[in-house]
């Protein structure tokens, strides 16, 4: 909207700012100063441009598309029958204001996850954004629109090959944190002979295509390396841009530098990760609420069930 102090931002300026706070590690006020605009100007820009992709694009970018040649690609590499590989990663963000300690993930640092799944080409063909950094990767499958499709067996086509005497599905890749299913394949563990061996390396082999997706995505996209400074409710929306972004630049065939990854990798190893007096208050909070919890069995009503009934 224009004003008798500035006029209204292009939407093609709007779109420049977002994309450079997405693609460096600057701040809101460097941005700010990149470009002539105040740092909220700058915040109103990010969270607008990503709302707009996730509105208008995901449905059309993160998708699965042509599933045999999905199929056909992972074969090339090794493992027949094959429509993607999936895996989490954690997405950095600054301690939450409400229940923090929900969100300090297995390396001591506040995180949300994104689950992905991935197409032999490493383009997110689903993607699940939101669980708190603590939530394990096979609770947080477990309870997403993609275990619900995969077992419903509505995600893939019917497509069945036959290995020695059964019947194969076309599956999923994962890793040893995800459920064995007959839709979804993770390598064998403990003593292994030859045919296991070659097994878990093709397996391997095809599922480093999730991993370098990962890897990519936070290479062009830097801000994801960088203590994400927006709300709860925010974060999930700009991660899912981010996503979006990444598919475009991949199905386009956007050059990608290798110094980019590595300049990521010294970004991320530098940064100071993780926020330790924030972990710190967050687990003495925690602590304390136990402490509370723990005097239940003097509670006239301990023991007696409570119905919750949602609204």
């Amino acid at each position: 909207m224009n004003t008798k102090m500035r006029a209204a931002l292009t939407v093609e300026k709007q779109v420049v700012i977002a994309l450079w706070k997405l693609a460096t590690p600057d701040s809101y006020r460097s941005v700010g100063n990149q470009f002539g605009v105040g740092k909220s100007t700058v915040g109103a820009a990010v969270m607008q441009v990503a709302h707009a992709i996730k509105d208008l694009l995901i449905s059309r970018v993160v998708t699965l598309g042509n599933v045999q040649v999905i199929v056909d690609g992972f074969a090339a590499m090794g493992f027949p029958n094959c429509g993607g590989a999936i895996d989490g990663t954690h997405i950095p963000i600054l301690a939450p204001e409400h229940q923090a300690a929900e969100y300090i993930n297995r390396k001591g640092y506040f995180s949300i996850v994104l689950q992905a799944l991935v197409d032999h080409k490493g383009r997110f063909t689903n993607i699940n954004v939101g669980w708190p950094g603590k939530v394990h990767d096979a609770r947080i499958f477990r309870n997403s629109g993609l275990f619900q499709k995969l077992q419903e067996g509505t995600l893939f086509p019917d497509q069945k090959i036959t290995v020695g005497d059964v019947e194969m599905p076309i599956c999923i890749l994962g890793d040893p944190a995800y459920p064995l299913m007959p839709w979804l394949m993770k390598s064998y563990t403990g003593s292994l002979d030859s045919s296991q061996e070659l097994f878990n390396y093709r397996l391997s082999k095809c599922r480093m295509v999730v991993e370098c997706a990962f890897g990519r995505l936070k290479a062009r996209w830097r801000s994801l390396l960088t203590r994400l400074d927006l709300s709860e409710t925010n974060i999930p929306t700009v991660i899912t841009a981010c996503c979006v972004l990444h598919n475009i630049c991949e199905s386009k065939g956007e050059m990608f530098m290798a110094g980019w990854e590595v300049e990521a990798n010294r970004l991320a190893a530098g940064y100071a990760q993780p926020d330790t007096r924030a972990v710190r208050r967050a687990q003495e909070g925690a602590v304390h609420q136990r402490s509370f919890a723990n005097q239940f069995h003097d509670w006239p009503g301990y023991g007696v069930k409570v119905l919750f009934v949602s609204p």
